[in-house]
Parts: C-alpha cells; structure tokens; sequence
C-alpha cells in the first residue's frame, strides 16, 4: 500500500497558499518607538541629504592642499567642533583644527588625522602623504535627498528605525497588524493548572503557536480550547471568520471519527488541501473560510510547531506585507552521527548544528524525533531537511540543515 498517495510536496504547498495571499492594504501611522517589527506600507523617502554638510571622519586638521606643499608647519588659525563650525578669516599658510563631526571649512582638500601630525614650535607638522578629500564625509554620501530609503515591505528593526530618527522623521507609514484567532480542538486536552481527567493531556499547542504569533506582530484572538462537538465548532468558526484575518486551529484535521474540522470547513468555506507529504505534519489543512483564510496544525506538538514554522509563518508574512525571507538560509554540513529515515516523504529533524574539532561544521540528532517529543525544540537549533526518497543516514554523509529563527529560540 502507497501510504504517500494524495500526499502533496511542500513547496506546491508554498506554491498554492502564497500565490492565492494578496497583503493587506489597511495601514497606520506610528511613532517611530512603537514601530518595532511592524512592516512599511510605503517606500520611504529621505526628505534630506545624510550627511548634510560636509564633515570631518577624524580629530585632526583641516587642511589646503596649496599650503602643505612645501611640507612647512602651519599654524593653526582656529578650531571646529561638532554643532560649532569654524566661520572665522582661514590665512594661508594655516590650518584648522576639527573634531569629528564637525563641518569643514570652505576651501578645505583635506583632513589630517591627529596621529600623522607633530607639535612643533613654529606650528603642526605633517608626518605623512595627503591626498585629496581623505576624511572628508562628502554631504549626502550616504543617503541623498529624495532617494528610497526602505522600500515598501521592509520589517522595521533596530536597524532601521534610528536611520528614520537620523533623518528627522517622528512617525512611519506600516501595514496594519495581522488578525489571527486561535483555538485548539479536543476533549482530552485540559488547561495547565487544572487536575487531568483520565486520558487528557495538557494543552500546550495552543500556547506555543500564541507565543510565535506575538513575535510575528499580529494581533491574537485566543479562543481557548473548543471541545469535539460539531456545533460549538461550527459556531467557534463562524465567530472567528467574523474577527480575524487568519483562523489557526490545532488539531482535528487527522481522520478521527471525532474530528469534525474539515467536515465544516466543506460547510462555511472550501479546503485547498489536507495532506502534506512532510515528516512530522502530514495532517496540515488550509482553505478559505468567508472573510479569512484558514490554517489547520495537526495535533501532535511538534507537527505543530513545525507546520506553523514552514507554512503559516510565510502566509502570515506574505498577508503583512513583508517582502523578505522569514527562514535562515540553509546549509550543506555533514552528519556527525547516524540518522533513521524512511523514504516517501520530506522528513524534518531536530539537530544541534556546531563546530567539530576540526572547526567543521556539523550537525547531529537531538535523539528520538517522536512527533510528541516537544523537548528536542529546546535541545536543538536546526531543522535537518531530509530529501523525500532519502533513507537513512550514515555519519559522514552531507546534509541540508535549516538553522531555526526567533521563533524557535535561534539568532
């Protein structure tokens, strides 16, 4: 029996939910400290030049070229400071004393550093060659008026936003955030706090899809834990489709007599698909409800986590308005100890990628890589990224690893 079949790759997976998300178009303006990882709607545009005067790279001396030629030391004529320019009579045959920062004086080639000068009596002496506008800022060198800054798309960091700040601007234009609801489905799961009935386990999905959505930026909609009944349900997706952007369930999506999720969603909206051909997350459903798109994790933890990883973090990013990659480049490294895979299907397991004795890089298995096994997030740091119709593993060989991102606790 081909166990496979129906099973869809994941990059048509990509494929399909990316190229039906168009990014929302509703924006709002934010002071620049409560724009922290929120997404520009528009091209920002420098309204100056940065720098805006010609400055001085170094403490030294503002020379011309004309009064150093006989390499005589000059005397100096006066000083600039950052915030106060030197505006007094420049003699020839003298020099300027600058700080960095400050703006150079009309008439000025050069700055020399304070290191390739000497105190004399009769005035500062230069002790190496100097050419023409060395450690001279030239004005708008590094943002000219009018150009694009940040293009539409970009996540404001805190390598962004003091570049807005430098250039005067107190607010920007950003995507509004991303509403997603959320529930977990099932009777056997239970609260923490609360005492275990026979054969419940805590619900630990839900929190840990809650925690990646809030470092994504979006606004959550915590529906708590929805029980098997078909009409709770149904009105939990109804309520949700009403609120939200995006509706996250986890859970019923496998084929359980008690999993009623795909059987409504066929009722209120239409599933795009519900089989994955990965390891873990086979069960991942998407589709489109009324007013929101809809994204089913399986039940399992790790299946969880790990669908939301490869799936919903770039369909989240996508309806944002973020351009970039939300995943870390992945790289070539050997096995540094044996890995069990079956072929059929895209297998994803948790590794510690490090450094060898050697200095090599290498990545070994976190240990069992059950799909209940949520502890080996923690353990490890990387996705090892298994080929479809690859078996196992022998320490040695090459393999492709996914270095995890914020959401998983890496750089």
């Amino acid at each position: 029996m081909d166990f496979t079949a129906g099973l869809i790759p994941l990059d048509d997976a990509l494929s399909q939910m990316l190229g039906r998300i168009t990014p929302l178009n509703i924006s709002e303006s934010l002071p620049l400290v409560q724009a922290f990882g929120r997404i520009t709607a528009r091209d920002v545009v420098s309204p100056l030049d940065v720098p805006g005067f010609d400055n001085s790279a170094m403490d030294g001396y503002a020379v011309r070229l004309s009064d150093i030629a006989t390499d005589a030391p000059l005397m100096v004529a006066g000083k600039a400071f950052a915030g106060q320019p030197y505006h007094g009579e420049w003699p020839a045959g003298s020099c300027i004393r600058i700080m960095t920062g400050a703006p150079v004086p009309a008439g000025c080639d050069a700055v020399v550093m304070q290191e390739q000068t000497e105190q004399t009596d009769a005035g500062v002496r230069f002790t190496a060659p100097v050419k023409a506008g060395q450690n001279i800022r030239r004005r708008g060198e590094d943002i000219a008026n009018g150009a694009v800054v940040f293009p539409a798309g970009t996540r404001l960091t805190v390598a962004e936003l003091p570049v807005l700040a430098s250039l005067g601007i107190p607010e920007v234009e950003v995507v509004r955030k991303v509403r997603v609801a959320l529930f977990s489905t099932g009777d056997e799961l239970q609260l923490p706090g609360q005492p275990l009935g026979d054969g419940q386990i805590y619900d630990t999905n839900r929190l840990a899809v809650h925690l990646m959505l809030e470092q994504l930026g979006c606004e959550v909609i915590n529906l708590g834990i929805i029980r098997d009944d078909p009409e709770e349900l149904r009105q939990t997706f109804i309520k949700a489709d009403s609120e939200a952007d995006v509706v996250i369930s986890s859970g019923g999506v496998s084929v359980g007599e008690a999993d009623y999720t795909k059987t409504i969603l066929d009722e209120l909206g239409e599933i795009g698909f519900w089989k994955l051909a990965i390891k873990p997350g086979k069960p991942f459903a998407f589709g489109k409800l009324s007013d929101s798109w809809f994204c089913g994790l399986p039940g399992n933890p790790v299946s969880a986590a790990l669908t939301f990883y490869q799936l919903v973090q770039p369909l989240l990013a996508k309806l944002s308005g973020f351009t970039g990659s939300t995943q870390a480049p992945r790289l070539r490294v050997r096995a540094a100890s044996r890995l069990k895979k079956s072929p059929g299907r895209l297998d994803f397991q948790r590794g510690i990628l490090q450094r060898d004795a050697n200095g090599e890089l290498t990545v070994s298995t976190t240990g069992h890589q059950g799909s209940h096994i949520f502890s080996s997030f923690s353990q490890g740091n990387c996705f090892i990224v298994l080929e479809r119709e690859r078996g196992h593993v022998e320490a040695g060989e090459w393999v492709e690893v996914e270095p995890f991102n914020h959401l998983l606790g890496g750089l």
